[in-house]
């Protein structure tokens, strides 16, 4: 079992929802923070984030909904967020062109040299 520290990065280029970390079949992911940046300098953007639950159907279950202030950041996940195997993150913002973004911090445990 190996350890690897991992950072995502992401932009919001269109108002889709969409999948911005899946967790590798062979890993499980353990989710430090994900931070959301709006760098619109006029207005608030409605942003909201899903975690997808591969074990249940690939049912969506929202952790995030929140207007985010214009020129700030928050962190989604202050309490983490863990992820196994097929797991995924989406994320979904009222406005496009890039002006939500930012950077998902995780844990990445590779259970493919597991033994037995």
């Amino acid at each position: 079992m190996t350890i690897q520290y991992k950072n995502k990065g992401y932009k919001q280029a269109d108002t889709n929802l969409n999948t911005v970390l899946t967790c590798p079949a062979s890993a499980t992911l353990i989710v430090k923070s994900v931070y959301c940046v709006n760098n619109d300098a006029s207005s608030a953007i409605l942003v909201n984030m899903n975690l997808v639950d591969s074990s249940d159907s690939s049912t969506e279950y929202e952790f995030f909904r929140d207007d985010v202030a214009a020129k700030s950041q928050v962190n989604a996940s202050p309490q983490g967020i863990n992820l196994e195997a097929g797991d995924s993150i989406k994320i979904q913002a009222a406005t496009g062109s890039n002006k939500i973004q930012g950077v998902i911090n995780y844990a990445q445990i590779d259970r493919s040299q597991e033994n037995g």
